[in-house]
């Protein structure tokens, strides 16, 4: 405490300071590569309103507006013009230095810091989860702590110094790390592209929905496997060594793996035959329902009541399928209608065109038609038809509209619509009939 007191300590640590300055930083190469950096933000400077500019017209590039990820990578862009031209001079000043030969560990320094943090601030624009956004913020800054320090090289050689070697194949600490962030980036880059592709496919009107599905899930398994192809070329693995045992372990899956992968050729082919398509009303056994979407394994099928049934590819292929909408939407309903014996079936069949042309769905050409089918126990049988074009909108609700439109029609002219009737014959005999009436026992007491 004595010493803290004393104002000649704090005087002799000033001059240690200055003498620390003096001596490492107050140097030609030094104040050189301060004043470098410093003339680097000149450029930077007056270049950055343009740059902001060019940056903030990806915000309306309408192909990508539909991915979050890359919405808040285009905000953020703009805000970045100044450090990322900043960063360019900077590494053009190190390779100057390099090619001349002069000190460049200031500059390089400069170089790291601004790097992460580019690198720190777009990850957490595109990277949504704040798990990932921490991992890639805490690589960033590793990896320009190790560089400032001087270890990086270092550090990657004692990494890639431990190995396990396999005659001539090769695997080290190093090259499983650089292995994975390869893998993570080339995956999440292809996951992107695909989805991308996938949008400029929809948009083509002339390509069937079927073909579509198709085009989209063959690119993005091509882009995925070609991303696991150059990970793994990154570890060394010789990638012609791969045919003959991939050969071996797909026969094994195949025998495995049989149920899986007759779902996924049924899939494809489904896709190429375009015997269903998204958005076709099918029925398969007790489901019935519109095409959602044609996957991989399954289709899902979702019925009227919101539930979504999610069918093998296989059943589809070797079941009966009813598609009714699979080469025309058009598609003919029939109602079922009983009537008196003792009206008019001509006014009644005028009635029943009359109450389901009313109905908006119902089309005009061709027209509803009512027909006498036969003389029934209680009724004189009648059948509406009509054709409607909407499937997927569901067909028990255009029936209950018509009928509801032919109890009106058939209250407002009288035309009955009968009950269950029986009659009763009895042979006639000598004897006559007789009727007898008791009275119970609770009645007499009340």
């Amino acid at each position: 405490m004595e010493q803290l007191s004393n104002p000649d300590i704090y005087l002799q640590w000033l001059e240690q300071a200055i003498a620390w300055i003096s001596a490492n930083v107050l140097l030609v190469p030094i104040l050189i590569q301060i004043a470098a950096c410093l003339l680097a933000t000149i450029p930077a400077f007056l270049l950055r309103g343009r740059l902001a500019s060019l940056l903030a017209r990806l915000q309306n590039w309408k192909p990508l507006l539909p991915y979050a990820g890359f919405r808040r990578f285009a905000l953020v862009l703009p805000s970045l013009a100044f450090p990322l031209i900043f960063v360019i001079a900077i590494w053009l000043l190190d390779a100057i230095a390099i090619q001349a030969g002069y000190r460049h560990n200031i500059i390089r320094l400069v170089a790291s810091l601004l790097n992460a943090w580019i690198v720190i601030r777009l990850a957490a624009a595109i990277v949504n989860d704040p798990v990932w956004s921490r991992t890639i913020a805490t690589v960033a800054w590793t990896l320009a702590a190790l560089n400032i320090v001087g270890w990086l090289e270092p550090s990657i050689a004692i990494l890639d110094g431990h190995a396990i070697e396999f005659g001539e194949f090769r695997i080290s600490i190093y090259g499983i790390i650089k292995a994975v962030l390869s893998l993570a980036v080339l995956l999440w880059v292809a996951s992107f592209a695909s989805r991308l592709f996938e949008q400029r496919i929809r948009k083509v009107h002339h390509l069937t929905p079927s073909v579509q599905v198709l085009m989209a899930k063959l690119l993005k398994l091509v882009l995925l496997s070609i991303a696991v192809l150059f990970a793994l070329s990154t570890m060394g693995v010789d990638l012609t060594a791969l045919a003959v045992f991939g050969g071996a372990v797909g026969v094994g899956i195949g025998f495995g793996l049989q149920r899986i992968f007759a779902n996924l050729i049924s899939g494809v082919i489904l896709l190429l035959d375009r015997s269903i398509k998204p958005g076709d009303v099918i029925a398969i056994g007790d489901t019935f329902g519109w095409i959602q979407s044609l996957g991989a394994r399954y289709t899902a099928v979702r019925t009227r009541d919101g539930t979504e049934f999610l069918i093998p590819n296989e059943d589809l292929i070797t079941n009966q399928v009813e598609n009714w909408s699979h080469s025309d939407v058009k598609l003919r309903l029939k109602v079922p209608v009983g009537i008196s014996y003792n009206c008019d079936p001509h006014l009644a069949i005028r009635l029943c065109n009359e109450a389901a042309a009313k109905c908006a769905r119902v089309q005009d050409n061709p027209g509803p038609n009512t027909l006498m089918r036969g003389f029934g126990d209680n009724s004189v049988d009648l059948e509406i038809r009509f054709w409607i074009n909407d499937p997927q909108n569901g067909r028990g609700n255009i029936i209950s509209e018509v009928l509801l439109n032919v109890w009106d029609a058939f209250i407002e002219h009288n035309i009955e619509i009968p009950f269950p009737q029986r009659d009763l014959h009895l042979r006639s005999s000598d004897e006559p009939i007789r009727v007898e009436m008791t009275q119970s026992p609770s009645s007499k007491r009340s």
